[in-house]
């Protein structure tokens, strides 16, 4: 370890990686004690399954053993790609144990842990905080109609008869928050201009 100029415990995710790739023992462990809460804490989170859910994390370490060498930063970071395959085993290990028909009240938990990725409620999380100060920037009427379209499924026939307004204002009032939101959204710094 003397050719690093700081500890290995300070070494970057993928730095770590790479390691785990070569095969050094005191990087695996480096990484592996990084990220195996987090790693635990999806598989049991799926799982439901302290057994089950080490077992899972064992696996998925071994799987970035594996495949390190084809991680690829651009597709997102070492931890969102190890959650990904921690993720994934954890639901094949479900479905694997699973010899009788499902009870219907037992689908929702499954359905939830197969389309709610780590990644997804990070990624959603930052964007309905974005979204929501956005809506709360524009102007109530906009932001009314707006809702009633997006969210209730109003027809803008539906929402000029609710708002009491002609047809035509409420289809600009739902177009004109769409423009600001959108502008919003994709500035970095967004939204501070929305009027």
């Amino acid at each position: 370890m003397s050719g690093f100029r700081f500890p290995a415990g300070r070494l970057p995710d993928e730095a770590l990686l790479s390691g785990l790739a070569t095969g050094d023992p005191e990087l695996a462990e480096v990484f592996v004690r990084r990220f195996q809460h987090r790693v635990f804490g999806v598989a049991m989170a799926v799982t439901r399954d302290q057994q089950l859910a080490e077992d899972v994390a064992q696996q998925t370490f071994e799987r970035a053993w594996r495949h390190a060498q084809i991680y690829d930063s651009r597709r997102g970071s070492v931890g969102t790609w190890l959650t990904t395959i921690a993720h994934n085993l954890a639901v094949d290990a479900v479905r694997a144990r699973r010899t009788e028909p499902m009870a219907p009240e037992d689908l929702d938990p499954l359905l939830d842990a197969v389309t709610e990725t780590p990644e997804r409620w990070a990624l959603a999380d930052e964007a309905s905080t974005q979204l929501r100060a956005a809506l709360a920037r524009l102007p109530r009427e906009q932001a009314r109609a707006l809702m009633m379209a997006g969210i209730y499924g109003m027809t803008a026939q539906q929402i000029a008869d609710a708002e009491r307004i002609p047809l035509g204002t409420a289809k600009t009032r739902i177009r004109a928050a769409m423009a600001k939101l959108r502008a919003a959204l994709t500035c970095p710094k967004g939204g501070d201009h929305v009027r």
